[in-house]
């Protein structure tokens, strides 16, 4: 394993481009989660310095991970909330056409599964109503109430109107920000990749990032690489269905 580990580590070149996104500075000393121990560096002017080595090493697993999890045609729910990161998580579930959460993690999204997907259908069901016209036949104050009712729902909802079943894996962009998810994805013990700042706790991430998770061009440098993963699994899955269909034929 420890030779693995070296074989990974003497690959690593050049990691200029880690440290000019800026993933390498970390939180402040007296932030410092005990678990993130093995990821630091070393500490200057009290900010913690990621370990930008393993940043790559861990970056690399994850996503060999998520390139098998594409390949397979497992589904992946993409979960980050904070204002900033807010459109990168749905261009980057979109460009994939997978589930996302930006707005708000509900409580039960995954644990109460069944009750979120019903929202999910009444939240359709309103929008096919608004479409096809027939929200025109209802009274002025139902109608008013049932369009109320859309936007709520595709306020908090609309990133998960994808999400039929279980995710196979929960990519979470700020592990230390987005504690409810991360509690219920753990609970559930569904593969997680995450990135994981030096005040936050890794264990409960199968496929821990270490990085900055406050500066956005370290966050898209993270997130471009885990998409790229993602496609590439994808474009083998086609390949792989065509050789099928013409062997088939």
């Amino acid at each position: 394993m420890q030779q693995v580990e070296n074989e990974k580590v003497s690959d690593v070149a050049d990691i200029a481009p880690f440290i000019e996104a800026g993933i390498h500075i970390g939180h402040s000393r007296a932030k410092r989660h005990p678990k993130m121990m093995p990821f630091i560096y070393g500490t200057r002017n009290s900010i913690e310095i990621i370990d930008v080595i393993k940043t790559k090493v861990n970056l690399d697993d994850a996503c060999a991970f998520l390139k098998k999890v594409g390949e397979s045609g497992g589904q992946i729910l993409f979960v980050g909330t904070r204002p900033g990161v807010r459109e990168l998580v749905i261009e980057s579930a979109k460009k994939l056409n997978m589930p996302y959460v930006s707005t708000r993690w509900i409580g039960g999204t995954l644990t109460n599964f069944s009750i979120i997907s019903k929202r999910t259908r009444d939240m359709e069901e309103l929008e096919r109503l608004k479409v096809s016209g027939e929200i025109e036949k209802y009274p002025k104050k139902e109608r008013i109430l049932k369009e109320k009712e859309a936007e709520k729902l595709k306020k908090f909802l609309d990133g998960l109107r994808l999400l039929k079943k279980m995710p196979a894996v929960v990519v979470v962009l700020n592990v230390a920000h987005e504690t409810h998810a991360v509690r219920e994805v753990y609970k559930l013990a569904i593969p997680m990749v995450g990135i994981v700042d030096t005040d936050a706790n890794p264990n409960p991430v199968a496929y821990p990032i270490p990085a900055n998770d406050d500066a956005l061009t370290s966050i898209k440098f993270i997130l471009d690489r885990l998409v790229g993963a993602v496609s590439q699994g994808m474009d083998l899955q086609k390949e792989n269905q065509a050789k099928a269909s013409i062997g088939a034929s």
